[in-house]
């Protein structure tokens, strides 16, 4: 958190200042940038597979896309949409984001693109990505001849 001189809009505040707040463009596109940039996903590599893990709070599987593009690029998308305003509804503060996510990830060469599997579960998307088996090279003996 940072503390934002007056002179920014206000008294001193402890929330921290969003440089899209008054873009002058679009107002959309403060949203979507910040969407985009809060989809949290955390990527490790097991021995068997890589592994993602999107954080997706409040969105049911059909609101999101999981593809594996030519050149090896999983990529997770959806829509979160705005919750329905009701005329007697005074909100004081809206900080949960909504509008379209896309994340793009580059799969290492050793990733099976055909047996990816999705699940969610409880607001988080597991992507797992099966590797193919490191083959050992065979050695073949050979007898030594006198």
């Amino acid at each position: 958190m940072s503390i934002i001189p007056s002179f920014f809009g206000g008294p001193l505040t402890l929330d921290v200042w969003d440089p899209f707040q008054k873009f002058p463009f679009n107002s959309n596109f403060s949203n979507e940038v910040s969407v985009i940039a809060n989809t949290q996903i955390d990527w490790k590599k097991t021995p068997e597979a890589h592994v993602f893990k999107a954080n997706l709070p409040g969105l049911k599987k059909e609101e999101v896309k999981v593809e594996v593009e030519e050149g090896r690029v999983l990529q997770i998308s959806g829509e979160r949409s705005k919750e329905k305003e009701e005329k007697n509804d005074k909100w004081h503060r809206v900080e949960r984001s909504s509008g379209k996510f896309l994340r793009r990830f580059r799969l290492p060469e050793n990733a099976k693109v055909e047996e990816v599997k999705a699940s969610m579960e409880n607001g988080v998307l597991t992507v797992t990505v099966p590797k193919e088996e490191v083959k050992k090279p065979q050695v073949k003996s050979i007898d030594i001849s006198s």
